[in-house]
């Protein structure tokens, strides 16, 4: 039995053979969209717990280089103003040095917030040091720096500290 098919039917036959293709590649190309829509949303998701993760560890470091806090932590048993200095000075640093790569997930003017917390508390530690006489001990560099710190607006972490609450609220909004 042997089957002719008509110029109609032929072009019905490739008429629909095209329609199948074109299906089949607006599949492939819907599954691809698919893809790359559910790959942006678990990127912005990565993203996005990142940026928190950095403003928890900066709050953390903020925190702990409050000048009440840098003295609180510190062992000043045994030591001389000059090494209380010295360590008091090398903490602050290491921390900011150790969070250093936080600053990609943080807009520039927070990361600048925070470096001039590092650089301020540099400079007050340093100032209040200076006039101690060469036997001062930990205890009198401590009372200094704390005595300072009690002054109104003296704590640049507690300015700092707010700014990253604010930033991280603009992020969970």
């Amino acid at each position: 039995m042997l089957l002719l098919l008509t110029n109609f039917e032929i072009t019905l036959v490739v008429a629909l053979f095209i329609i199948l293709a074109f299906s089949a590649l607006i599949i492939y190309e819907l599954n691809g969209i698919k893809k790359r829509l559910q790959n942006e949303n678990k990127t912005e998701k990565e993203a996005f717990n990142l940026k928190l993760q950095a403003l928890e560890r900066l709050t953390l470091f903020v925190d702990r280089n409050g000048l009440q806090n840098l003295v609180s932590r510190s062992a000043l048993h045994g030591l001389s103003a000059a090494q209380f200095h010295h360590t008091l000075n090398e903490t602050i640093r290491a921390e900011y040095d150790y969070n250093i790569s936080q600053q990609i997930y943080i807009s520039t003017e927070m990361w600048n917030a925070i470096t001039r917390l590092k650089d301020q508390n540099i400079f007050i530690i340093n100032q209040l040091a200076a006039p101690l006489p060469h036997n001062a001990m930990a205890i009198d560099l401590s009372k200094r720096i704390l005595e300072y710190s009690m002054q109104e607006n003296a704590e640049l972490n507690i300015v700092v500290l707010d700014a990253l609450r604010y930033e991280a609220k603009k992020i969970l909004e």
